[in-house]
Parts: structure tokens; C-alpha cells; sequence
């Protein structure tokens, strides 16, 4: 019987297709283990953020004769002091306003119920009021699980210390001995390999210290603007709502949309309609500045891709893993895009 032949043509696509379905199986394993491993993961590439941020200032220190341990833990040092600063100033602020904040709250909400049950809307007192006891009879109600969620509050925060003492631990050893570790990690592939995937990940590195430095600049530009915005509108606690912002706009695209508007709620509950409006427009002024200068002329030379996979990175990080896939999904989709085309460019 004579063998079926096959065209050329389809033999060629059928390769493709069964190396596109190996692919797509070791990322959907990759992305799999990642998820069912992120207590340990996420501190991990938090540690690698850090790293790429702080691998300039511990160079220059060097280069300027300090020892490396040392330059090393005076940048951690001098990090973690800044970050925890920026909370204890944050968490001081909103304990000393939480009282003045309360009893605005309160008269804002009576005030609300006097417009509501005026025309043109018209809702009775009774009614309002009724609906009040329900939410706290519902809250009644289901204590038990609220104390279960208070319950896994405090498991939380467990892991969230665990977390923070793993990407600083990550964060030190990366600075002392990242250039080893690749360098063991380049040598588990081939021989023929090895010099292509070390420059692929020279470029990477390089790639991910850009982004770092863009986005600071980007997280930076956002706080000081709806902060100030804030403080002249004196929309209450401003400052914690600047540092929210800059941590927030690590998120591209949507980071600092989700925190400016928690601004102005804050500005409708507290100061009213007028002064939400304004900070508002504040908002949308910043994030005009984001998109239209800084943008494209800082993270796009430093992820060099089109803004529309930044969007889809985003939303596809989110939902894989909620707000840490947003986080990262930008700065690993930018290294992995430099190394994938620097490992399959044609040799000269």
C-alpha cells in the first residue's frame, strides 16, 4: 500500500501547532505554580523590583570604595526606613483625624437624608431609617462572620510579615550575589545556548532597572499632583491619599485611576459636590499628563511595547492573580519581550 502522502505545506503547520501546544502547556503549568505558590513567589519578585532599584545605588557606592556588604545593607537600611517613615507618618495622620473624620461623617450622612427626603426625590425619613436598621441587623445577624473574616484578617497579616521578611532577605541576596546566581542559572541549559541566554539576560536586567526608574518617576508625578490637589482642596487626609497613589500607580494604566478616586469620594462625603468635582478634574489633569508626556517618553523607552499590551497585561495579570498579577504582569511581559527577541535573532 503506497504511504499517504503529506504536502509540505500542511507538515509545516502541523509543526507549529504542536510546538504552539507544548508552549502554551509549560506556560499554563508555569502560570499554575505560580498562583499555587505566591506566599513564596510574590515576596520573591517584590525582591527583584527592589533589586533592580537599588543595583544603581549599591554600584555607585562601590565604585566610590565602600564594600559591597556595606553599600548593600545601607541601601536596604535606608529603604525600609523611608517605606516604614511613609506608613508610621500615614497611620498617625488618619488616628488623629479618625475622630474629626467620624462626627464629619456623621453630620454629612444626616445631611444626605435631609436632601433625600426633600423634593424632587422625595424619600421619607421612615423609610431611610429603615433602611439603617436593616444593614445593622444584617451586621447583627452574620457577627460570626465577620469575626471569621477578622480571623482571616490576622492570617493575612501573618503572611503578609513572612512576605515582607522573604523580599528583604531576597532583596540582600540578590545584591550580593545575583550576577552568581544567573550565572549558576545560565548553566543548566546547553552549551550552544549559554552565550545567547547570558546577553538575553544582560538586556533584561537592563530593561527592568528602566522600568523601575520610570515608574518611580511616573508614582512620583501622580502623588505630589493629586496630593497637592488635595491639600489645596483640603480634602481630609491628603497625605495618606499621596502615598496611596504613588504605591497605587505602580499599576499601569488603572493604578492611579483606582486611588485618585478614592480622593474624591473622600472630597463628596466630606467638603461636597463642588470640591468632588475639582479634585475630580485634578485627577483626570494628572492622568492627562501621565498618558500624553510621561508615558510615552519615559516607560516607553523603558518596556518598549505598544500601550496596548500594557492594557491587556494588566487585565490579564488581575485576573490570573488579582492585584500582585497587575503589579508584575508589565515588568515581566517588557523583560520577557527583550529576551525572547534576543534569543531568537538569527546569528551573523
Amino acid at each position: 500500500m503506497d504511504k499517504l502522502k503529506i504536502s509540505p505545506r500542511f507538515e509545516y503547520v502541523s509543526n507549529i501547532a504542536w510546538r504552539l501546544l507544548v508552549i502554551a502547556g509549560v506556560g499554563a503549568l508555569g502560570v499554575f505554580l505560580v498562583i499555587q505558590l505566591k506566599i513564596v513567589v510574590i515576596p520573591f519578585l517584590v525582591g527583584l523590583l527592589v533589586t533592580a532599584l537599588l543595583y544603581s545605588v549599591v554600584t555607585w557606592l562601590t565604585r566610590k570604595g565602600m564594600k559591597r556588604g556595606l553599600a548593600v545593607a545601607l541601601s536596604v537600611v535606608a529603604t525600609l526606613a523611608v517605606v516604614g517613615g511613609l506608613l508610621f507618618a500615614v497611620g498617625k495622620q488618619v488616628q488623629y483625624a479618625y475622630p474629626t473624620l467620624q462626627d464629619q461623617f456623621v453630620d454629612s450622612l444626616n445631611i444626605a437624608r435631609d436632601t433625600l427626603s426633600q423634593e424632587p426625590f422625595g424619600v421619607q425619613v421612615e423609610e431611610l431609617d429603615k433602611y439603617i436598621d436593616d444593614i445593622v441587623q444584617y451586621a447583627q445577624a452574620n457577627a460570626d462572620v465577620f469575626i471569621t473574616g477578622i480571623s482571616t484578617a490576622g492570617s493575612t497579616a501573618g503572611h503578609f510579615i513572612a512576605g515582607v521578611f522573604l523580599a528583604v532577605f531576597a532583596t540582600i541576596f540578590l545584591l550580593l550575589d545575583g550576577r552568581k546566581i544567573w550565572v549558576w542559572v545560565v548553566t543548566l541549559f546547553p552549551r550552544a545556548l549559554r552565550e545567547r541566554l547570558s546577553k538575553a539576560g544582560e538586556k533584561g536586567w537592563s530593561t527592568l532597572i528602566n522600568f523601575v526608574k520610570s515608574q518611580i518617576a511616573v508614582a512620583g508625578v501622580d502623588a505630589v499632583g493629586i496630593g497637592v490637589a488635595a491639600l489645596l482642596l483640603q480634602v481630609p487626609l491628603a497625605i495618606p491619599i499621596a502615598v496611596l497613589v504613588f504605591f497605587g500607580s505602580f499599576i499601569p494604566v488603572v493604578g492611579a485611576i483606582i486611588t485618585g478616586t478614592i480622593a474624591v469620594v473622600l472630597a463628596l462625603v466630606f467638603n461636597g459636590w463642588l470640591v468632588a468635582v475639582l479634585m475630580l478634574a485634578a485627577v483626570l489633569l494628572v492622568q492627562l499628563i501621565e498618558g500624553h508626556v510621561l508615558q510615552p517618553f519615559l516607560m516607553g523607552k523603558a518596556v518598549k511595547i505598544h500601550p496596548l499590551a500594557v492594557v491587556f497585561a494588566v487585565a490579564i495579570g488581575s485576573l490570573l492573580a488579582g492585584i500582585p498579577g497587575a503589579l508584575f504582569a508589565v515588568p515581566i511581559v517588557a523583560v520577557a519581550n527583550v529576551m525572547i527577541a534576543t534569543l531568537v535573532k538569527p546569528t551573523r
